[in-house]
C-alpha cells in the first residue's frame, strides 16, 4: 500500500511527527519496532519535561504521545524495519515478513521520516539488562536528582563519564567513577574538575564485572573480585545511533549519524530526526522539537511535489 508518509521510530521524534503530520491530514504510517517507547522506556520519571511539573514517567509520556499521535490519525504498527529501498520514489519499507518488493504488502511512500534513536553502548555483563530502568541508566542529567544522599557510579573514562559524574556531585553523597585505562579520556578542564571533586572517587584500570540486586541496584563487581556498595550505575562508554539500515541508502558520519541540511537527509524527500542525527544533546524535547521540524519540511515538501 502507497502512503504519503512513512515515519520510522517511536521515541519522541517518531511520535511527535506522527502528531504532526498527523494533523496536516498526511495519514502517516508510524513503524515503531519491537520496543515502542525508545529509551525514555526505561526511564523512571522525566523532570524536564514543560508542562510535567510533578514528572512522568518514561512508559507513560510515550504512551501518552502514541495516543496523541493515533488521535490525529497516525496509523501504528509494532514491526521493525529491517530494510529500505530509498533508490527511488515511492520509497519502499521492509519488515520482516516483507522480503522484497515482489512480495504482497510491500510498504511505499512518497516521504519518509526516520527517527531511529540512539542507544547507548551496553557492558553486556550480569544484571545489566535485568536491572536497566532500577539503578540502572544512561542519563545523569536526566536522573542525577533520584540520587540526593546516596551513592552512585559511573562507568567510562571520557567526557560524558566525567559529566555524568559531575552532574551526580550535585546531590549524591558519592559518586565512583570506574575507568578502565590509567588516565581519563576527557579534556583536560573536565579532568581537572573531577580531580578536585570531593566527592568524586576514581577506580583506574577497573571494569565492572557484574552489577548485583535484587528489585534495584546494590552493588556492582569490579574485575570479578572487588565488590563496591552503589545505588546506581550510569554507563558513559558512549552512544551509537541505530542507523544501520540506512548504511548505503543516506551519508552518514564516521560515526554512524545521519547527515542532515535542517531535518533533509541526503536523498530529497528522506527526513531525518532526533537521536540518529543529534549526538550533542540527547534530550526528550530536542528530539521532540526535531520531530515536528521534519513532520513540517516534509508536508512542505510533499505539497510542492504535487504541485
Amino acid at each position: 500500500m502507497l502512503y504519503k508518509l512513512i515515519i520510522i521510530g517511536s521515541g519522541p521524534a517518531g511520535y511527535t511527527a506522527g502528531i504532526y503530520a498527523g494533523r496536516a491530514g498526511l495519514n502517516p504510517l508510524l513503524f515503531a519496532g519491537e520496543k515502542s517507547g525508545g529509551q525514555l522506556i526505561n526511564t523512571m520519571v522525566v523532570e524536564n519535561w514543560p508542562g510535567a511539573k510533578d514528572g512522568v514517567t518514561g512508559p507513560k509520556l510515550m504512551r501518552d504521545l502514541r495516543e496523541q499521535a493515533e488521535k490525529f490519525g497516525t496509523k501504528i504498527i509494532d514491526k521493525k524495519v529491517i530494510k529500505v529501498d530509498f533508490s527511488n520514489r515511492p520509497f519502499e519499507i521492509f519488515t520482516p515478513e516483507v522480503k522484497d518488493a515482489h512480495t504482497s504488502g510491500v510498504y511505499a511512500a512518497g516521504a519518509i521520516i526516520v527517527a531511529t534513536g540512539a542507544e547507548s553502548i551496553k557492558l553486556n555483563i550480569p544484571g545489566e539488562e535485568r536491572l536497566l530502568g532500577r539503578g540502572v541508566a544512561t542519563c545523569a542529567v536526566c536522573d542525577a536528582l533520584f540520587y540526593r544522599d546516596k551513592k552512585a557510579a559511573v562507568v567510562g573514562g571520557g567526557d560524558a563519564a566525567v559529566e555524568d559524574a559531575l552532574a551526580l556531585t550535585k546531590f549524591a553523597k558519592e559518586v565512583v567513577l570506574v575507568v578502565r585505562r590509567e588516565e581519563l579520556r576527557a579534556s583536560k578542564i573536565m579532568q581537572q574538575r573531577v580531580e578536585n571533586n570531593p566527592k568524586i572517587k576514581i577506580l583506574w584500570k577497573s571494569q565492572v564485572t557484574e552489577i548485583m540486586g535484587e528489585d534495584k541496584v546494590e552493588a556492582i563487581k569490579i574485575n570479578n573480585a572487588e565488590t563496591v556498595k552503589t545505588d546506581g550505575v550510569f554507563l558513559a562508554i558512549g552512544h551509537k545511533p541505530a542507523s544501520g539500515i540506512f548504511k548505503g541508502q543516506l551519508d552518514l558520519d564516521e560515526k554512524g549519524y545521519i547527515k542532515v541540511w535542517q531535518t533533509m537527509t541526503s536523498v530529497q524527500g528522506v527526513f531525518a530526526a532526533g537521536d540518529c542525527v543529534d549526538y550533542r544533546y540527547r534530550q526528550a524535547i530536542t528530539a521532540a522539537g526535531m520531530g515536528c521540524q521534519a513532520a513540517i519540511d516534509a508536508e512542505k515538501w510533499l505539497e510542492n511535489q504535487s504541485q
